[in-house]
């Protein structure tokens, strides 16, 4: 069966599965297809081989679009066998036949009747048969071609991301890339130039250029400067067939904004300020503001001020408010219009992030000239002094001046002052005021036993603006006077012991005086001479720093350990768990701290002797004659040789200081708690053991004789 076609528009293609051949270029082409089959010889059980590549039909193609009053003509079938006499019946099958797609059974031609759409549907695949009309049956084998829909020019370029929003830095250098934008176009970029975009620009010259190819965006000049212009609208327009006339085209819109640098340095307005401040300013508040431009933003519009000099530094201080960008004048120094009306200040406002590319364009800082006028105002009275401290004796009569307080009024008009006291309604008035002169004067006796301080507080006002008020405060101090005798440090209740010795001191006697030091500590003492003298006492007037002092060298020493049980007896220690308390033996230990006392030797209680005394034992020496060391290494002896002990080793411990030494005891135990005369000249002979306390006692010797 042959299939013709109006025309063959196709390139000649080669593959592994199917080759297209075009016949002619006349009316008509035909183009016989045929078949490889796989055959079985018979009887052979039937064996799958791959079956050889065939032949294919080239394709029908019909153009999309078809807008005309009749049907678009296709091509035609034909089979060898049709012989003209209409008995051969052509068949079509397949997608869009008897819809789309029609054919003429007689003759053989297909036409389409719809208008396609290659973009929605690039090809169709059909069948063909021819069969006999009489008897139905077909004259050949079906056949398979495909109908691929020709593409027009019907699709423009669209930019499906547009819109778009982008920022490039200002002073950016000329062909800095800001975007690339891409168009796509949904007719067939294999075919024609359909779908070959070019991009060109239609609004946002001379500022930016766009590739025609890549459609990259770039600027176009030099130096675009953000606070020139920071927006920019920029047109691109894709278009088909290589930008040729007839094309399609879509356009896009670009908002290009430039972004901030730090290329302008902040600039004072004017180059002098005036700013008027009242000297009742108070320290530390704000009194006045000041600010320089810069027409970047964000952080490259950051400064700082500073003032750079004048007469007015150490008075006022400057700060930055990083909100405002605004400079904030403080005052740190009181202001006093009567000395000084004016100040003069130079201030600079420099920025805080630098940009050093820009350096060129200047020094990024600016400074103007602030005077200060300051305010004339009518103040309160000025004392002379912050506070004020006087003195007045106790017992002083009523009406006797404490001092004298001043203010003035520190305004040029120098309006008289009046003073008055600051009274509770409900405490009690010492004291009374001058309201011209300010002269401080007694209203009570005072009593420095029972107040010695008071507080007051004075208040000074105007005559012309009695308003206007300030404050002191007056420490008034209460002298003494020595108007309170000695009393005794309390009623004592001595108790003497029937065998005191003579010259024995028996109690301390201390006495108080509500004075102070200067009228009080230094008491005598003496016997009421208008009493009976009791010949067996007698009063020795001491100063009291010499009578501590004996005492305490004279007091009983008290022992090391205060214990009802000595626990320096016996200390023993075990090297093995043993066998509990009855494994040890219990030493009287007191014996052995002074040997003359000792009494008989006792058994060890952990075993019991068998035999009586032995000779080392009948043999000891007199304890009263032994030295405790030797006695101490007997000890020792027999431990170690007696073999009848138990097997554990036996810790003691005796606390013993030892014989009398040579030179004596200087223990003040036992010893008369009165002055004595002993001479402690002799400790210097003892050695350097003895050398401080000879130093000791001969100072104590030294000042009792004075």
């Amino acid at each position: 069966m042959k299939i013709t076609s109006t025309s063959c528009i196709c390139p000649v293609l080669v593959c592994l599965c199917f080759v297209q051949r075009c016949y002619g270029t006349a009316h008509h082409s035909s183009i016989k297809v045929t078949r490889n089959q796989t055959k079985h010889t018979e009887g052979e059980t039937e064996v799958h081989h791959r079956p050889k590549r065939g032949w294919v039909w080239n394709q029908f193609f019909v153009l999309e679009e078809h807008m005309g009053p009749d049907p678009q003509y296709v091509g035609k079938l034909h089979s060898n066998s049709d012989k003209g006499d209409g008995s051969v019946k052509y068949i079509l099958t397949g997608e869009g036949a008897g819809t789309i797609f029609i054919i003429d059974d007689t003759t053989g031609d297909i036409h389409s009747t719809k208008s396609l759409d290659r973009e929605q549907k690039t090809h169709y695949v059909l069948h063909a048969q021819a069969i006999d009309r009489r008897t139905n049956k077909p004259l050949e084998p079906e056949s398979e071609f495909i109908i691929k829909v020709q593409d027009i020019n019907d699709n423009a370029p669209k930019f499906t991301d547009g819109p778009y929003i982008v920022a490039v830095p200002e002073m950016s250098d000329m062909g800095t890339s800001v975007l690339q934008v891409t168009a796509t176009d949904a007719d067939d970029p294999t075919y024609g130039n359909s779908a070959r975009v070019v991009y060109s620009i239609l609004q946002g010259q001379p500022y930016f250029s766009v590739d025609p190819k890549t459609g990259v965006i770039r600027t176009a000049l030099h130096n675009m400067d953000r606070e020139a212009r920071e927006h920019y609208s920029v047109v691109i327009q894709a278009k088909d067939m290589a930008g040729q006339v007839g094309g399609l085209s879509g356009s896009t819109t670009v908002n290009i904004t430039l972004t901030d640098v730090n290329d302008n340095p902040p600039r004072f307005p004017q180059k002098h300020y005036q700013l008027y401040v009242p000297e009742s300013a108070q320290v530390g508040s704000a009194v006045g503001k000041i600010k320089a431009n810069d027409a970047d933003t964000g952080s490259n519009a950051d400064m700082t001020y500073s003032i750079i000099d004048g007469d007015g530094v150490g008075i006022f201080s400057i700060s930055t408010d990083k909100d405002t960008r605004e400079g904030i004048l403080s005052l740190k120094k009181p202001l006093n219009y009567e000395k000084k009306k004016s100040y003069t200040l130079n201030i600079e406002g420099a920025n805080t992030h630098l940009d050093f590319r820009f350096s060129h364009l200047g020094p990024f800082k600016d400074a103007t000239m602030l005077k200060i006028i300051v305010g004339d105002v009518d103040e309160p009275p000025l004392f002379s002094l912050p506070s004020y401290v006087m003195d007045v004796y106790e017992n002083a009569r009523i009406g006797t001046t404490v001092g004298t307080v001043l203010a003035q009024d520190p305004d040029s008009a120098n309006s008289l002052v009046r003073y008055f006291i600051d009274h509770n309604a409900e405490e009690e008035r010492f004291f009374n005021i001058d309201a011209n002169t300010g002269t401080i004067k007694t209203t009570k006796v005072l009593d420095r036993e029972e107040t010695p301080w008071y507080n007051i507080t004075v208040t000074a006002s105007e005559n012309d603006n009695p308003s206007l008020l300030s404050h002191v405060t007056v420490g008034i101090r209460v002298l003494d006077v020595n108007d309170n005798p000695p009393e005794l440090a309390r009623e004592y209740d001595i108790v003497v012991c029937e065998n005191s010795k003579p010259g024995q001191v028996i109690h301390t006697i201390t006495a108080t005086d509500k004075d102070d030091f200067a009228n009080g500590p230094k008491f005598s003492f003496f016997l009421d001479e208008r009493l009976s003298v009791n010949p067996n006492f007698t009063l020795k007037d001491n100063e009291a720093i010499v009578v501590l002092f004996i005492t305490l060298r004279r007091s009983k020493k008290e022992p090391l350990i205060i214990s009802e049980e000595d626990v320096r007896e016996n200390v023993v220690t075990y090297d093995d768990e043993g066998g509990g308390e009855e494994d040890t033996e219990a030493f009287d230990i007191a014996a052995l701290r002074n040997p003359s006392a000792a009494e008989e030797l006792k058994y060890r209680r952990d075993i019991r002797p068998e035999v009586k005394l032995t000779p080392r034992h009948q043999t000891l020496p007199a304890l009263d004659s032994t030295d405790v060391q030797e006695f101490i290494k007997q000890r020792l002896a027999e431990a170690d040789l007696d073999p009848s002990v138990p097997p554990y080793d036996s810790l003691q411990t005796y606390a013993y200081e030892g014989q009398r030494s040579e030179a004596g005891s200087i223990s003040s135990l036992d010893s008369l708690t009165t002055q004595s005369d002993q001479d402690y000249h002799y400790l210097g002979d003892w050695g350097p053991e003895f050398k401080k306390l000879a130093e000791l006692y001969g100072e104590i010797e030294s000042e009792r004789t004075t």
